[in-house]
């Protein structure tokens, strides 16, 4: 079906008069727009050539922000950008985090006014208000706002104390080194990491990092200062030198490795040399062994998940640290760690033939004959 054609309409007064009033007024020179956007950029790139002043104390290097889009509101303007820093002798890559900044345009000039984490972007610590710091010989400790001197100092010395012990589990190549951020309030802390504060009430510390090789941030330890606090001397030493082997293991630690081996694995580290009798160390997993609830698999990723039944979470860190510990003893040392290196990079399966020379039904059967013997 052809198309119905119309005859063209020609409007010669409608366009000269269009023209007259577009002539009047005046149109914007050319590149107005442009100009001022480009302004505004100029103006966040010269703010942010150096570390502000209140952050001086913290080996801060590369602090950049890189402009993605403008958006102008008169003699106001709002700039999205991305964020990138270093921590100097810490970080092989830099870390990112989206912002919004705020200009204000006096004198004909842009002037910065504000700078926030952009809308569902984690904040830095800073962000919540004075950072301290205090450094050890192998750590990095910086301390939220109200966090004294001497608690920073405790934890960078037993932080140092931590990233030996890991070494000595670990064999394997990392930095040797550790970052360590203690905010200032369990809600803080929960800000920091984007959850709900009952999500680490309890714990003493966490980790977070990328997994597997290549450049990136440093891990950071995040300690929860109400539960750290809460914590005797030993506790202390053992949930620190537990989150430093996390940090120790990270480039071999993958999506293909099981929870249960590295939770395992890094309270292995933390347990080593402990005269403490497993049926005392494993209390929880110790009581239900003793009902006859013997568990019938090797902890799930599942079992791991904050927020549900503490005693539940409890028996998970318990049997996978009772699992490595039996690898260990059983295989020795040096098989857990090949182990722990083959199960990130292939199946589990594969990775326990090759090392241990069992199935996964072999080692649950004789994990399980260990629950028997040593929690009854």
């Amino acid at each position: 079906m052809l198309p119905v054609r119309r005859p063209p309409r020609i409007l010669p007064l409608v366009v000269l008069l269009l023209g007259a009033l577009l002539a009047g007024c005046g149109p914007l020179p050319a590149g107005g727009a442009d100009t001022a956007e480009r302004d505004v950029r100029r103006a966040v790139a010269d703010w942010s050539r150096a570390v502000p002043g209140p952050l001086a104390g913290i080996p801060l290097t590369d602090w950049a922000y890189e402009v993605s889009s403008v958006r102008r509101d008169g003699d106001r303007a709002l700039a999205t950008a991305r964020q990138r820093h270093r921590l100097a002798g810490y970080d092989n890559a830099p870390e990112e985090s989206a912002r919004e900044v705020e200009l204000v345009r006096e004198g004909g000039a842009w002037r910065v006014s504000a700078d926030r984490p952009a809308p569902g972007a984690l904040p830095q610590l800073w962000d919540q208000g004075p950072v301290s710091v205090a450094t050890g010989t192998h750590s990095l400790v910086l301390g939220g706002a109200g966090q004294s001197p001497g608690t920073l100092r405790e934890i960078a010395a037993e932080a140092d104390r931590a990233v030996p012990a890991a070494s000595a589990a670990w064999p394997g190549p990392w930095a040797g080194r550790v970052v360590v951020l203690v905010p200032g309030s369990l809600d803080a802390m929960a800000r920091l990491l984007g959850r709900s504060a009952d999500t680490y009430r309890g714990l003493g510390a966490v980790t977070t990092g990328r997994v597997g090789a290549g450049p990136a941030p440093a891990d950071r330890v995040v300690v929860n200062p109400e539960g750290y606090a809460g914590l005797g001397a030993e506790g202390r030493r053992i949930i620190l030198t537990h989150e430093v082997t996390h940090v120790a293991t990270r480039a071999a630690t993958s999506a293909t490795t099981p929870l249960w081996l590295s939770e395992g694995f890094a309270d292995r580290a933390a347990y080593r040399g402990v005269s403490t009798p497993p049926a005392q160390a494993a209390p929880a997993l110790a009581r239900a062994v003793r009902r006859g609830e013997l568990p019938g698999e090797l902890p799930r990723t599942e079992d791991f998940a904050f927020g549900g039944d503490p005693d539940a979470v409890a028996r998970a860190y318990e049997g996978a640290w009772l699992a490595c510990r039996l690898i260990a003893a059983k295989w020795g040392e040096q098989a857990l760690v090949d182990l722990y290196g083959r199960a990130g990079r292939e199946p589990l399966e594969t990775a326990l033939r090759e090392t241990l020379g069992v199935d996964r039904a072999g080692l649950t059967k004789a994990w399980q004959e260990s629950l028997r013997e040593e929690l009854r």
